[in-house]
């Protein structure tokens, strides 16, 4: 029977129970078109999540490259949606 780490049991709880808030901070900035507040709560997201890379991987300096990479992910992906208010949804089809 394996042995549960009550400090890692911890530290995951509180990394999931933090990435949900975080990832309803990063959807309500989506939905208000707000990249940089997107890209930073993405960024975040990464960072809390970043539990499971650092536990398979066993080095941490990989956790800057996720972060990063979903900071940019974030904020170019919301240049490139972005819609003037009233226009039709993105993928929608155009009449």
């Amino acid at each position: 029977m394996a042995v549960i780490d009550p400090l890692t049991a911890g530290a995951v709880f509180l990394a999931t129970a933090g990435t949900d808030a975080v990832y309803v901070m990063f959807t309500s900035a989506v939905v208000a078109r707000k990249r940089v507040p997107a890209a930073t709560w993405s960024s975040i997201w990464y960072l809390l999540s970043s539990y499971a890379v650092i536990s398979y991987t066993e080095n941490w300096v990989y956790v800057a490259f996720a972060a990063a990479g979903s900071w940019v992910g974030a904020y170019v992906s919301l240049t490139f949606l972005h819609r003037p208010p009233g226009g039709p949804p993105v993928g929608a089809a155009v009449e």
